[in-house]
């Protein structure tokens, strides 16, 4: 059996993972393609209760290196209870969030190294990476718009504006870094338009 393929979605808040991600699997699934649509943390019964510890209360409640375990675990459950399986039967996993929100969140906005990062990701996942991520940049501007319109953000969301421009900083300094992986897309046009650049990126592996 072919090995699914497995895409991941990353950027700061606000700029349509998530709308990208439903718009994505309804493609796919009309295309014959099975399509197991997931988020980080979160994804499996381990790392969603992990989850609702990480997003849930004042922004200081872990500092980055409690935050690093917390998601390491969380994504240690997922990889092993969903995401494995499914691309080994086949299915083509699109996940909202993975390791390299991790390196961007913890890395890049709370200064823990890289190398620390994927050694974590390493033991508890056994390095599994994306076949391709997409990285979703908007304006600040249209950021905030979209996240007023949605009733304003989570934990981490809420982190003061230099740990998000930091954020913003080292997502593009990753994507910019592994091209073969990563592709940019510019997502302050409208979501249709958004969905139909990552399928044209994804036509080659498409049945």
């Amino acid at each position: 059996m072919t090995r699914g393929r497995f895409i991941t979605l990353e950027g700061g808040e606000g700029v349509g993972k998530s709308t990208q991600i439903r718009a994505l699997a309804a493609a796919l699934e009309a295309r014959g393609v099975e399509v197991v649509a997931t988020r980080e943390p979160g994804g499996s019964a381990g790392a969603e209760a992990i989850r609702t510890l990480l997003m849930e209360g004042s922004d200081d409640r872990w500092d980055a290196r409690s935050e690093a375990l917390l998601f390491a675990a969380a994504r240690a459950d997922h990889v092993a209870r969903l995401i494995r399986p499914a691309l080994e039967r086949g299915a083509w996993v699109l996940c909202d969030r993975f390791v390299d929100s991790s390196r961007a969140y913890q890395g890049g906005g709370g200064g823990i190294t890289d190398a620390d990062l994927l050694m974590l990701h390493g033991f508890g996942s056994e390095g599994l990476l994306p076949d391709r991520t997409f990285l979703l940049t908007v304006s600040a501007a249209e950021a905030a718009r979209r996240l007023t319109e949605r009733g304003g953000s989570d934990r981490m969301g809420n982190k003061p504006a230099d740990y998000q421009a930091r954020l913003a900083a080292r997502f593009v300094e990753m994507a910019e870094a592994e091209p073969a992986r990563w592709r940019i897309v510019d997502a302050d046009v409208a979501a249709s338009d958004v969905t139909a650049a990552i399928l044209a990126d994804l036509a080659e592996w498409l049945p």
